[in-house]
């Protein structure tokens, strides 16, 4: 039996469109991620890390809500196509290797470029919390370090 050509022409219409209709919207409930310490070999102090988001390939970008105590701080580390800090709440410090410590506050946003050796954290009296954004390379987002010593912290 043939098909009549408006059929054929019918059927690939909706094939195609089918094979090319967009992905739906997820949300991700809050209470769906849990809290976690921030490893201690990664960090000095009480950091809380709150994962929110790692998207899915072919997109390569997460984020997490990051929560220092006074005086807690991130290692010394690197991100292989850089990161984004947006400061929500407190005050912090952040430095570049061989820079200046710079005081952040709510509202700030930090961007750190890629391969660049940093650390960020709380002042020494006022924790802070930061979304922090970073995209993957061949899997990775982070390289770790070595811990910020109290000198380097500047306390």
């Amino acid at each position: 039996m043939k098909l009549p050509a408006a059929a054929i022409a019918l059927s690939l219409a909706l094939s195609t469109a089918a094979a090319t209709e967009p992905a739906l919207i997820t949300v991700t409930r809050v209470d769906s991620q849990p809290s976690g310490a921030g490893p201690e070999q990664n960090f000095t102090g009480s950091v809380r890390v709150d994962s929110r988001f790692q998207a899915a390939a072919p997109a390569r970008v997460g984020g997490a809500l990051v929560t220092f105590e006074p005086g807690a701080r991130t290692a010394w580390h690197s991100h292989p196509l850089g990161q984004t800090l947006i400061v929500i709440a407190g005050v912090g410090r952040v430095q570049q290797w061989g820079g200046p410590v710079q005081e952040i506050r709510p509202g700030d946003v930090v961007w750190i470029p890629p391969g660049v050796k940093h650390w960020h954290g709380a002042s020494p009296t006022v924790g802070m919390s930061h979304i922090a954004i970073a995209e993957s390379l061949d899997g990775k987002s982070v390289e770790w370090m070595e811990k910020v010593s109290d000198e380097q912290y500047g306390r």
